[in-house]
């Protein structure tokens, strides 16, 4: 017979609030990066939609001889110049509308 003790093992409750803290600390510098990067990532949609609306615009004056119209219903609807349909805007989910006199995309200054 042996009368040998076996030790537990397991963690400490010291080792296991060690990983806890270093865990909250990083994910208080993490969180906060993750979260911003969605504003950023819509702003950054919205300014390639625009882009799109102005190029498409100049596109329909080319071959149309007129800008379309302010509310984008008589290009929206042709699907030669957006065939998934007329975009809105990713950061507040408005429509787009042009200067009908300019062809370029009024408001959405994010």
């Amino acid at each position: 017979m042996s009368n040998c003790r076996h030790r537990k093992s397991g963690y400490s409750l010291v080792e296991l609030m060690a990983v806890l803290a270093i865990v909250a600390t990083i994910a208080t510098l993490v969180l906060p990066r993750v979260i911003g990067g969605n504003d950023d990532a819509e702003q950054s949609a919205c300014e390639t939609y625009k882009a799109n609306i102005e190029i498409q615009a100049e596109l329909w004056m080319h071959n149309k001889g007129s800008w379309p119209a302010a509310n984008l219903s008589n290009i929206g609807a042709d699907l030669d110049y957006f065939p998934q349909g007329l975009p809105t805007c990713p950061v507040d989910n408005s429509g787009y509308t042009i200067d009908a006199g300019t062809g370029r995309v009024v408001g959405h200054n994010h």
